[in-house]
């Protein structure tokens, strides 16, 4: 028998140790869990901070090309489960019938749908050359947008450990600031044939909210594909590693074992 692969791809201003918990756990259940980083990303926190390199030349683009290669490369078909960015690059991905089956969690907007404007200012637009390529979060905007329903210990212990820079160029191909978005902001909606799709949202999400993961659910009513929406009440961006992952995580879980996805294949 064979381990059913689940691939787990993080969000912006997050590392991949953010799915540390996660993969952890999907292991213990049999699956085989990994948690690869964005091309150029240091295996270290404080490294990718300290040292980004050609991490702050990314753009969805190679990301969405290095997570499909990844997906392909193995011989029974993976799970993907995205978060945030990784949201929207999994439902492109199983939109083009890449992956048995994703999750997508507090996913970027896709199509028509613009990344909203945060409650602080994060980023403008880049002017001239001498721009940084990075967009870093301050502990408190890290709070304010990504944690904003823990309380301030367990949000610095979140930002200390997860929290790292973002690409300028990402955060432009999904539209923020007003930017144009990329072309591969965009998923299959209507695909029939494609794996079920399960979209999670914190109904407390100040970065993606609620209200547009339910606007894009509502785009897949066309599909006869499996598409479900599960909403976390009291729950922010932060959802994913925060204290209460786990209620998540088993949802997930228990969400695979009834569209049959189970830990091993025959």
């Amino acid at each position: 028998m064979n381990r059913t692969p689940v691939v787990f791809i993080h969000g912006a201003w997050l590392h991949a140790l953010s799915w540390e918990a996660w993969a952890e756990r999907f292991a213990s259940r049999g699956f085989l869990a990994v948690a690869p980083g964005w091309p150029g990303e240091a295996a270290a926190v404080r490294e990718t901070r300290m040292s980004p390199g050609p991490f702050g030349r990314l753009g969805l683009d190679t990301l969405t090309e290095h997570y499909a290669g990844i997906v392909r490369s193995f011989e029974v078909s993976p799970v993907i489960v995205g978060h945030s960015v990784g949201g929207l690059i999994a439902q492109h991905l199983v939109g083009a019938d890449v992956g048995r089956a994703a999750v997508a969690i507090a996913p970027a907007p896709i199509n028509d749908f613009t990344q909203p404007a945060p409650p602080v200012p994060l980023w403008a637009p880049g002017r001239g050359e001498d721009t940084d390529p990075l967009v870093s979060l301050s502990p408190e905007q890290f709070r304010h947008v990504v944690a904003n329903t823990v309380g301030p210990e367990e949000s610095g212990r979140l930002f200390e450990r997860y929290a790292i820079p973002a690409p300028r160029r990402l955060l432009a191909d999904l539209g923020c600031g007003g930017a144009v978005r990329s072309p591969l902001a965009a998923a299959d909606t209507g695909n029939v044939r494609r794996g079920p799709l399960l979209l999670i949202s914190g109904q407390e999400d100040r970065l993606v909210p609620d209200s547009v993961t339910r606007a894009v659910y509502k785009q897949y009513g066309d599909s006869t594909a499996v598409t479900d929406l599960k909403q976390f009440a009291d729950r922010a961006h932060s959802l994913v590693m925060d204290s209460g992952w786990r209620f998540v995580a088993d949802y997930v879980l228990g969400w695979l074992d009834e569209h049959g996805v189970r830990p091993h294949t025959s």
